[in-house]
């Protein structure tokens, strides 16, 4: 069987690596060259070194002596770890919850998944109506303060994603051996003890994968971003920073240099993140 898997396998992965290398390989590297350039169109473009980069360290461009790229990272990394935490800590319990025979739970789950099952820019028109109706009754509203922004976004993160990522913890969940559960409680350990010491290391695979999930969303949002607050300094994660640069370029014709190095400083932050992430869960399973 091995060899017909070796003989074989070139014929099916050949054409998705293909387009692959292709569609995203090439696409990279040409702009990375054009991260390096000043160019309004594809083929008008002149190189300049290091000076798109210099940009986005300047004060000069930013709001009130912090460049806005810095000022979205550190908003976007705090919105990440508050993701993190709320949609993964709500989502394992109610996979928890669901698990435990409840009647009714194929329908619980169905309707806690459907909201991920809506677009980003429609979930976030509909919480932009909902918290300014909520927030109007104190005569204000999401763009008046950016805490309140903030709040928002992350309640509409929770509502879309912790029912996705409570289908994973389900499935890792209903694998874990009863046995293991049963042994646990004839040996004294209560509930909170056997979930501790027993569910959540026999789980950790799903746990890795569900904050790789949530970190990588929480780092590229940018629909949910747009709807909810719209384009503003105050309240833009990272990639609604590089698109509120782009923008009024566009209408003016000026160089898009500076926003393809924010665009590629953003990969590579996002990359290092996630790579860290991944290497410190995976220590944490062989650890377990």
């Amino acid at each position: 069987m091995q060899k017909y898997y070796k003989k074989y396998a070139p014929v099916f992965l050949g054409p998705l690596l293909i387009c692959f290398v292709g569609i995203f390989v090439v696409s990279f590297c040409i702009g990375i060259m054009y991260s390096f350039t000043d160019w309004v169109t594809l083929s008008e473009f002149q190189f300049n070194g290091l000076k798109n980069f210099e940009r986005i360290f300047n004060p000069a461009f930013g709001v009130n002596g912090v460049p806005t790229f810095w000022t979205a990272f550190g908003r976007t990394a705090l919105f990440a770890v508050v993701s993190i935490i709320t949609i993964n800590l709500n989502a394992f319990l109610l996979a928890l919850l669901l698990t435990k025979g409840l009647r009714g739970s194929n329908v619980y789950r169905s309707v806690f998944f459907m909201p991920n099952l809506i677009g980003g820019i429609v979930l976030g028109y509909i919480w932009k109506l909902i918290l300014n109706g909520i927030l109007g009754l104190m005569n204000t509203n999401l763009t008046a303060n950016p805490i309140y922004g903030f709040i928002g976004l992350v309640i509409l993160m929770n509502w879309q994603q912790v029912g996705y990522m409570m289908i994973i913890y389900i499935a890792a969940l209903m694998n874990v051996p009863e046995e293991l559960n049963e042994s646990a409680e004839i040996d004294g350990a209560g509930k909170m003890k056997t979930t501790l010491h027993v569910t959540i290391p026999m789980v950790l695979p799903s746990i890795t994968i569900c904050t790789f999930l949530t970190l990588s969303n929480s780092f590229k949002l940018y629909d949910q971003n747009l709807a909810l607050s719209g384009l503003n300094d105050s309240t833009n994660l990272l990639a609604a920073d590089i698109m509120n640069t782009v923008a009024p370029n566009f209408e003016l014709g000026a160089s898009l240099g500076p926003q393809q190095a924010k665009s590629l400083l953003f990969f590579l932050i996002v990359a290092a993140i996630s790579g860290l992430q991944v290497f410190a869960t995976r220590r944490k399973e062989q650890e377990a």
